[in-house]
């Protein structure tokens, strides 16, 4: 089939009311605002409380992704959720939102690719649409990476927030040439050690042992992170332009991954893309993994920063080592 045949259409956020600043950071561990903001960008990230589960917060998103399409809950029949931090092990998810929508005529299934999730869930998603087994999927990045934060640990507990986004994907029929033009998935688990969460699984079950020593928590090896994330970022960029057809100079909105604001501004200089054209939130958000791109794509669409026929570049890196890229025509 020739591109596009699937589109987004409608978009959502929800980010928990409670903000953790810098200045709060001080006060739990050796740091600095200034330290901080220099090595990150990031000023604040917002932290759900015990009520704002996974599945609630999704559940806001797709409630406004629906409002914004004109569907309801009997449109969708299709849910893919990306996640590293479900509310449970088993089921998944997007059964427990399924479940809270009552979206009753839905499948619903989790992707697990850390931060790049949103991005594999987008493609799984276009290639349910291809095969017509879908004509309504609302495609969801939700985490909760408070909750496997080690606030002991000033390395890592400074960069992570909470949240979730949406959108909804279906068919392309009215030949406007709006939709996905490419799209890139990779993947380098020889990486995986370098962020990771040992503890929790079938291999180090959950035990008072584990949870004392944090092992279920989210471990990092920054400056290896950062090095592997710049030249995956720009590999996706290089493969999603190339597949489109498109050059850096034809991309009218970069939006990244929010992970670490000098990543970002390597990836953009990558592309060819200046900065006035990069979505840039990770200094009132932090990190949040697979929420990080819907989370942005939905402000972008509220407040104008995309408009109907640009050409909209998203790109991620995640623990996996995952990495992905969307060029797309809104």
């Amino acid at each position: 089939m020739k591109r596009p045949f699937a589109r987004l259409v409608g978009t959502g956020r929800y980010t928990p009311d409670r903000i953790l600043t810098n200045a709060d950071f001080e006060r739990m561990v050796e740091t600095s605002d200034e330290w901080i903001r220099e090595r990150s960008g990031i000023r604040e990230r917002r932290i759900a409380d015990d009520q704002e589960t996974g599945a609630l917060m999704a559940q806001r998103a797709c409630e406004q992704v629906l409002a914004a399409a004109d569907r309801t809950v009997d449109d969708v029949d299709m849910i893919v959720v990306a996640t590293a931090t479900a509310d449970r092990l088993l089921p998944s998810q997007a059964c427990d939102l399924q479940a809270l929508l009552g979206a009753t005529n839905a499948a619903a299934y989790d992707v697990s690719a850390a931060c790049s999730g949103f991005l594999y869930c987008l493609s799984v998603a276009e290639g349910m649409v291809a095969a017509q087994q879908a004509e309504n999927i609302l495609v969801v990045g939700v985490e909760r990476l408070s909750r496997v934060t080690d606030y002991t640990d000033r390395t890592t507990c400074i960069l992570f927030g909470d949240g979730a986004g949406a959108t909804l994907m279906q068919p392309v029929r009215d030949g406007s040439g709006s939709g996905i033009l490419s799209s890139y998935l990779k993947t380098d688990g020889t990486l995986g050690d370098l962020l990771y969460r040992s503890g929790g699984g079938a291999t180090e079950p959950p035990s008072m042992e584990m949870i004392e020593s944090h092992g279920h928590c989210i471990k990092m090896a920054g400056r290896e992170v950062f090095k592997a994330a710049v030249l995956s970022m720009a590999d996706a960029c290089d493969h999603a332009l190339r597949r489109a057809g498109l050059v850096g100079e034809e991309i009218d909105l970069l939006i990244p991954h929010q992970a670490n604001i000098r990543i970002i501004e390597a990836t953009a200089k990558h592309a060819g893309i200046p900065m006035d054209k990069v979505y840039v939130n990770v200094d009132r958000y932090g990190n949040t993994s697979a929420a990080s791109i819907p989370i942005a794509l939905d402000e972008c669409v509220r407040n104008g920063r995309i408009r109907d026929g640009d050409m909209v570049l998203l790109v991620a890196f995640g623990g996996g080592f995952t990495w992905a890229s969307v060029a797309l025509r809104w």
